[in-house]
């Protein structure tokens, strides 16, 4: 998975830094630790956000591995649902997977047959 992304391309949040740089009037460039050193420090403010208001919410960086291609492994941990959706010729069959550093709002529905293969 990329960076920033999981799920169904809904952003993470993952910590707060300071703003170093104002670059133009929609892109800031922020403080970043030595060990995400591989993404770039300039992030447009829609990426941002101004106030945090559950600590439990932020992901700390030493439990995210980042590689070299700035991607990450997501892990199923549970299975929360499992539901089958009938079609006019057939049934696809679907459960609810909670990832690792997600919370259980963000649990995905994923096709049963897919994760049968990878896992």
């Amino acid at each position: 998975m990329r960076f920033g992304k999981k799920g169904k391309l809904s952003p993470r949040y993952v910590g707060p830094y300071k703003i170093i740089q104002r670059i133009i009037q929609v892109a800031y460039m922020l403080e970043l630790p030595l060990k995400m050193s591989l993404v770039h420090p300039v992030f447009h403010i829609y990426m941002l956000k101004k106030v945090v208001g559950d600590p439990s919410l932020i992901d700390p960086v030493e439990t995210i591995k980042v590689n070299e291609e700035l991607t990450y492994e997501e892990i199923p941990v549970a299975i929360l649902d499992r539901q089958v959706q009938k079609l006019r010729t057939k049934e696809i069959a679907s459960m609810k997977v909670l990832w690792r550093n997600q919370q259980v709002e963000e649990a995905t529905w994923e096709a049963e047959e897919e994760m049968k293969k990878i896992y």
